[in-house]
């Protein structure tokens, strides 16, 4: 079994910033996902233009 003991004292939580919780914004807000949102809803419309004006 590992010795998990420290000899320090530990850091009072005060002095440690509370980290903000991210949410679904910050989530939307990366290039990635709304590089890959626009080529979805863009294969959508596309289809729904072939479907209204082509069939």
């Amino acid at each position: 079994m590992l010795d998990t003991s420290r000899d320090q004292t530990p850091v009072p939580t005060e002095a440690v910033p509370a980290e903000e919780p991210r949410g679904c914004l910050f989530a939307l807000s990366q290039p990635p996902l709304m590089i890959f949102l626009t080529v979805v809803a863009s294969l959508l419309l596309l289809a729904a233009v072939h479907d209204l004006f082509l069939l």
